[in-house]
């Protein structure tokens, strides 16, 4: 047994290895989003943060071309809608297709498994000719409706909420005088809470990532998200780097505060799954 839970050597330095492999790349870009552009050419690179960090934000939020900060609401905007819209629905759609007895069901749940098979480059065109009937071009709306629920989100939950749900406890709820809305709100919710953080990190850094389909409907330059703004910084025949690293280390810091905020509730869901396994 003592065997079996003790590290080497060898597994510690793989350990680090694969740490400074995966942290270097991000430290990097904020050591050269602390410096001019010059550090791109640097041979050997820079490996400490400059003195020109504050100068080089403001240069970037004063950049006409790129709307940095319109484009960091608007993708906050986006991505919180996004999230809050397919957890809650997920959750609603998993319990149900778990836990409740209706016609259709199993069909149901086919087709939205068979809507995750259809690559997203598929729905583009029709549904950017349905953005242009509803006059939703260049809104958000455009970008925040068509991700309100996914497939993928209904069909985890509704495989979480099958293990961590239990049929008695529904029952005795029910016999309590509790509805459906209530089994869900009361019971239910707090049980896939893990699965439900899980889904949350995933769906944002999704959403604030996406480029695609902002790129598609969201013509207007002055109505960006952050995706946009940086393609902006990075156009043109000259490209100042600083302010592309700048740009690139501030839109990762949503990334960061989420999956610092989510990670308790994260590992929590995995080692829940590992002790039920």
């Amino acid at each position: 047994m003592t065997r079996l839970w003790s590290a080497g050597r060898l597994t510690y330095l793989a350990l680090v290895l694969t740490a400074v492999l995966s942290i270097f790349p991000i430290y990097w870009m904020f050591v050269v989003a602390s410096r001019t552009s010059d550090a791109m050419g640097q041979v050997p690179p820079p490996v400490t943060p400059g003195g020109n960090l504050g100068a080089n934000i403001a240069r970037l939020f004063a950049n006409t071309d790129a709307y940095f900060l319109t484009g960091l609401i608007n993708s906050a905007i986006v991505a919180g809608t996004v999230t809050v819209s397919v957890v809650f629905f997920s959750t609603l759609a998993g319990f149900a297709f778990a836990k409740l007895r209706f016609h259709g069901r199993n069909a149901l749940l086919l087709v939205i498994v068979a809507t995750m098979m259809v690559p997203t480059q598929l729905g583009v065109i029709p549904l950017y000719l349905l953005m242009t009937k509803l006059n939703w071009n260049d809104r958000l709306p455009a970008v925040i409706v068509p991700a309100l629920v996914t497939g993928f989100g209904v069909f985890m939950m509704r495989q979480y909420a099958g293990q961590a749900v239990s049929t008695e406890l529904i029952e005795a709820a029910r016999m309590d005088g509790c509805n459906t809305a209530r089994i869900y709100w009361n019971v239910v919710l707090p049980a896939l809470r893990p699965a439900a953080a899980v889904l949350g990190l995933l769906t944002f850094m999704t959403t604030w990532n996406d480029f695609l389909w902002p790129y598609a409907v969201l013509n207007d330059p002055e109505n960006p998200t952050v995706q946009l703004s940086l393609r902006a910084l990075s156009d043109g025949y000259y490209q100042d780097m600083s302010q592309v690293f700048t740009g690139t280390a501030i839109a990762t810091l949503p990334l960061l505060l989420v999956f610092v905020v989510f990670g308790r509730q994260i590992i929590g869901g995995i080692m829940e799954g590992a002790v039920k396994a």
